[in-house]
């Protein structure tokens, strides 16, 4: 299940004693959070909601009170933050946790309570007992990070819930200037719904004016200049992010970063791996693996290599000499250049 299937049965009465949220995608964190404690009325809030940060305080607690009835109200809301002991880590300096007082309450859950697992990662130790009784007891929610096609989907569905359109270039934008990250996406949807007002429709424009662009976005269309050798136009880049207050030092990690994605890919890519396994790999979001294929393919290997090297000499020039870094750039546009 996802987590906008969640809502809607959470919205429709549909409430299960057990829940368990899996997956290190933040804001679908937060938006499952949310649509449980829209479940207990604003009055009965102090009384009725315990929320525990594992890091913190023993799971014990957590379960007395998830064990208490409701004060006045109709369910009461527990919510186990950051379940670390659940995982395969091991964490020096926790607190110790009663994980058979767990999988004891786990076999008779309290009917008049709703038991939130909030688990941050992507996924849990299944060897264990209590993760096993979990498993099988709860309903488990998918908060994993969304690809481009599912990051677009789910915030269209966000902007219709609120009667505002959202153009296609609009969206196309939005995507391009958050590398697709849903989490970025989904912090600006308020702010662009009330831009919307009065036509309750967001343009290219409006997101452009909203929504900066990344160090990454920026960076990939530097690295497109370089690789194309359009000296004035890299210059043009180069300095842009100079004069944004971004440090020399941070625009050419990040090019040598690039650069060596670029490599991994073209290499990892002849060998038949799909985007997918690439990102997986790689450990690199989908869209900038997209972007990044679609790069690697038009130029050779040879090209590649000597504008990842050149940019290694430039990261040690800077680290060594006080040559100006615009100076230092130019001279490996030039090189690359010949």
């Amino acid at each position: 299940m996802d987590v906008a299937a969640l809502q809607q049965q959470l919205t429709g009465g549909k409430v299960a004693p057990v829940y368990l949220i899996l997956g290190t995608q933040q804001a679908l964190q937060r938006q499952a959070r949310e649509a449980f404690e829209r479940l207990v009325p604003a009055e009965e809030k102090v009384m009725n909601v315990g929320a525990y940060d594992m890091e913190e305080t023993p799971v014990s607690v957590a379960i007395d009170d998830a064990m208490s009835v409701p004060f006045f109200g109709e369910r009461r809301l527990v919510i186990i933050n950051k379940p670390f002991f659940l995982t395969g880590k091991r964490e020096k300096g926790k607190v110790d946790h009663d994980t058979e007082g767990l999988s004891k309450y786990l076999t008779n859950p309290q009917p008049t309570t709703v038991l939130v697992f909030l688990a941050p990662y992507d996924k849990l130790d299944g060897r264990k007992a209590v993760v096993k009784k979990l498993k099988k007891v709860a309903v488990i929610v998918d908060a994993s990070p969304l690809d481009e096609r599912a990051a677009r989907k789910a915030i269209q569905e966000r902007f219709a819930k609120e009667n505002v359109k959202l153009a296609p270039a609009a969206l196309d934008e939005l995507v391009q200037r958050t590398n697709a990250d849903y989490g970025l996406m989904s912090a600006r949807v308020k702010q662009l719904v009330l831009l919307a007002y009065p036509k309750n429709e967001v343009t290219a424009g409006q997101v452009a004016g909203l929504v900066p662009q990344s160090l990454d976005d920026n960076v990939f269309h530097l690295v497109n200049a370089v690789l194309k050798r359009d000296q004035r136009t890299a210059l043009d880049l180069y300095h842009q992010l100079i004069e944004s207050q971004t440090a020399p030092l941070v625009i050419n990690a990040t090019l040598v970063n690039q650069f060596r994605l670029l490599i991994q890919l073209k290499v990892l890519a002849a060998r038949g791996l799909s985007q997918v396994g690439l990102a997986n790999k790689l450990k690199v979001h989908p869209y900038r693996v997209k972007l990044g294929v679609q790069t690697a393919r038009q130029f050779s290997m040879t090209t590649l290599s000597a504008a990842f090297l050149g940019l290694v000499d430039v990261d040690y020039q800077l680290k060594t000499t006080s040559q100006p870094p615009e100076l230092l750039f130019q001279l490996f546009m030039l090189r690359l250049g010949k």
